[in-house]
């Protein structure tokens, strides 16, 4: 699991031509490097994903370095702030127990509703959620859904 914020948490990625950018560069760069996303949420400043690595994929720094170097420059250029400084840091946790897997999921599909941006996670449209729902058998939705994430820690107090 990954996480990623931007720069003092400023909400720099603040119009949805913004956090589709920022989506965009997630999912065509987990692509590239052979990672398989299996959760993720984007937000005005910062963004959370799940994902396993498939054979070849390269290293999880790389990837995220290239993420972050090409989403700041292109909001950089949309916002006229070239050089600016977007990206802080990013906090990633290697997944080895299937609940924590599971409650992780979890926790990333349901973001949006933990942040008061919607009621309902499926409705917020730079997440996984409503994929995850289309493309996952129903049985398995509802376990995923019933962990509970909220004693959950994850420094995303946005």
């Amino acid at each position: 699991m990954v996480t990623a914020a931007t720069l003092y948490k400023e909400r720099l990625f603040n119009t949805p031509n913004k956090l589709s950018l920022l989506e965009n560069h997630v999912l065509s760069l987990a692509k590239k490097y052979n990672w398989q996303l299996e959760a993720w949420a984007v937000f005005a400043n910062h963004y959370h994903f799940v994902a396993r690595g498939l054979p070849g994929a390269a290293n999880l720094r790389r990837f995220l370095t290239h993420l972050h170097a090409d989403s700041a420059r292109e909001l950089n250029r949309l916002d006229q702030t070239v050089g600016r400084k977007v990206w802080y840091n990013f906090w990633d946790t290697k997944l080895t127990y299937e609940r924590s897997y599971l409650v992780r999921l979890n926790y990333v599909h349901q973001n949006p509703v933990k942040h008061g941006l919607v009621s309902v996670a499926n409705q917020y449209h730079w997440c996984s959620a409503a994929w995850f729902e289309r493309v996952t058998p129903a049985a398995m939705v509802k376990t995923i859904y019933s962990f509970k994430i909220d004693k959950l820690k994850i420094d995303d107090d946005y």
